[in-house]
């Protein structure tokens, strides 16, 4: 149970009204450097002053821990079944930064009950008050459970390679998740950049696809060249962005991050509908 202090320290966050901003990493398929983009994506915002946290959605196999080199007591699972609390689940890494495993071991949970909903609504509510940013790494492909999410968070964040068949899949999930919030927020960043390729192409021909087929704008964030580091850093467990920060993909992340903070002016906002939007798509779904 929450201490008076902590109690007395969430009402003063609620009568400020400032809540992070909650963004979805997500891919049409697996193995295009999603959770390793997550990771590093959020210490690049961290250098830059912000206040994150990474949330594994991947219940059951997520690798956000691993990259991280930590092995976390209780993941995210063990929340939502009400046998942890939110304090036990959060963790910090050697770098200080906050996550949330999902665990590892294939042992997944099928569909959210009421119970575990409430508690995941009371988990987000209080993150969106402690924290500038909340990065939800998802897990490739598409679930209703993963959709629902989506679905309701601030922004979208879509990794792709310069694989055909990975830009059909990026299409994909950006046209799944258009058709049920024609307002969502995309931007696009192209991952594993072969030398001599242009990285922008591919990713300016997911632009125009959605542009053409749904009227929908998205931004391109930038693009990341494939980089021998990232296989040491993931080898080391540790964030390429801080052992190799002289690496051109590190500067390239940095670059990304820059635009990002400038282009979303990543302060805690007064409002946000997240909690609001997932309320009411739980309710839907219960109808």
């Amino acid at each position: 149970m929450r201490d008076q202090a902590e109690e007395l320290r969430l009402k003063m966050l609620r009568g400020q009204g400032r809540l992070a901003k909650s963004i979805a990493i997500v891919s049409g398929k697996g193995g295009v450097g999603k959770s390793n983009f997550s990771t590093n994506f959020a210490y690049s915002l961290q250098l830059r002053g912000k206040k994150v946290i990474v949330v594994d959605m991947d219940l059951g196999m997520g690798n956000i821990h691993i990259l991280l080199g930590v092995t976390p007591r209780y993941s995210l699972k063990d929340y939502l079944l009400g046998e942890q609390s939110l304090d036990a689940v959060l963790n910090r890494d050697t770098h200080g930064l906050a996550f949330i495993s999902g665990g590892s071991g294939l042992d997944t949970i099928l569909d959210w009950t009421e119970p575990m909903f409430e508690r995941l609504l009371l988990a987000f509510e209080r993150l969106q008050q402690d924290y500038d940013v909340i990065l939800f790494d998802m897990g490739a492909g598409a679930t209703q459970r993963s959709i629902d999410l989506i679905v309701a968070v601030d922004e979208v964040i879509v990794i792709s390679t310069t694989e055909p068949t990975s830009i059909t899949d990026a299409y994909s999930m950006m046209k799944f998740i258009c058709l049920q919030d024609a307002d969502k927020k995309f931007s696009i960043v192209t991952n594993r950049v072969s030398k001599g390729q242009d990285g922008n192409e591919s990713a300016t021909r997911l632009q125009y696809a959605m542009k053409k087929f749904l009227a929908k704008e998205t931004t391109l964030l930038g693009f990341l060249p494939e980089d021998a580091v990232v296989h040491k850093s993931v080898i080391a467990q540790k964030p390429f962005i801080l052992e190799y920060p002289n690496a051109l993909i590190s500067k390239r992340l940095l670059a990304i991050a820059d635009m990002y903070v400038t282009d979303n002016q990543l302060e805690p906002i007064e409002k946000t509908k997240f909690i609001q939007k997932l309320k009411g798509i739980f309710l839907k779904g219960r109808d």
